[in-house]
């Protein structure tokens, strides 16, 4: 064995956030036992690119022997994990889908509104009660807290908003969010190169039908469409996106569509 640099991870700091998994573009960290593990030395390139994403710093390099970094078997090793998992069926939610912190509030569950009003509802009740009735269909929305294949994403028409847009858009719910797959983030406050990645990965590894990207008139909310559009470019999957504009008075600003 040569002696080369390497990544390390101190397991009593590590506390399972998994924010190192999706960093790590040669799939060489999994989460494991509820702890971040080294898979292999050889899918390990040392370059570090996890470090930063660690919020406990648990993850160091050192200067090791190790086994040799193979490109090639980080490629066999990326596509079969693929593979296997567009080969798995969407199971029921259930504790174990949450993140490691276990926090309920965590668990990936598909929700199903009732829109139909009782058969006795006047029609001013009906519209009333409409307009009252969440479309909502998936839990969690954030995009840091949803599980890359959560079973809300097979054959999901998704929608990822600034989170900014539903307070802005008065009309949210039944004009963007009906029979939709929901993603929420911030493009200037939150991390993007984690939301680049996290979102890649979500295309390549879901059966993803539409992307519809909503977003603000500022400036800095434009920062949304790069990352989606970097994303989409770093899956190499073809998607039909549609990218919307909405101003800060509750209107639709502009509507570009970025065909598959």
């Amino acid at each position: 064995m040569l002696t080369r640099k390497i990544i390390k991870i101190d397991e009593e700091k590590c506390d399972g956030c998994g924010l190192c998994v999706p960093a790590c573009a040669e799939g060489a960290i999994q989460i494991i036992d509820g702890k971040a593990r080294l898979v292999s030395e050889v899918y390990c390139d040392g370059l570090g690119a996890c470090l930063g994403e660690c919020p406990q710093d648990a993850i160091i390099i050192e200067e090791r022997e190790a086994e040799m970094f193979d490109p090639e078997a980080v490629q066999r090793h990326l596509s079969d994990r693929t593979i296997g998992h567009r080969m798995e069926e969407a199971q029921p939610p259930t504790e174990s889908d949450s993140l490691a912190c276990k926090c309920p509030g965590t668990i990936s569950q598909m929700l199903h509104p009732d829109r139909a009003a009782a058969p006795s509802d006047t029609d001013a009740a009906k519209t009333e009660k409409e307009a009252m009735t969440s479309l909502l269909g998936n839990w969690p929305v954030q995009i840091h807290l949803v599980p890359v294949r959560a079973p809300y994403f097979q054959g999901a028409r998704l929608l990822i908003a600034a989170d900014c847009v539903p307070f802005a858009f008065a009309d949210f719910h039944r004009r963007f969010l009906d029979g939709r797959t929901l993603l929420i983030g911030c493009p200037k406050l939150d991390d993007v190169d984690l939301y680049r990645s996290k979102l890649a990965q979500i295309f390549l590894e879901n059966d993803i039908q539409t992307v519809d990207v909503v977003y603000m008139e500022v400036p800095c909310c434009f920062g949304l469409v790069h990352l989606v559009r970097q994303a989409l470019d770093e899956s190499r999957r073809k998607i039909s996106v549609t990218f919307i504009k909405v101003g800060i008075r509750g209107d639709i600003c502009e509507i570009a569509n970025l065909q598959d």
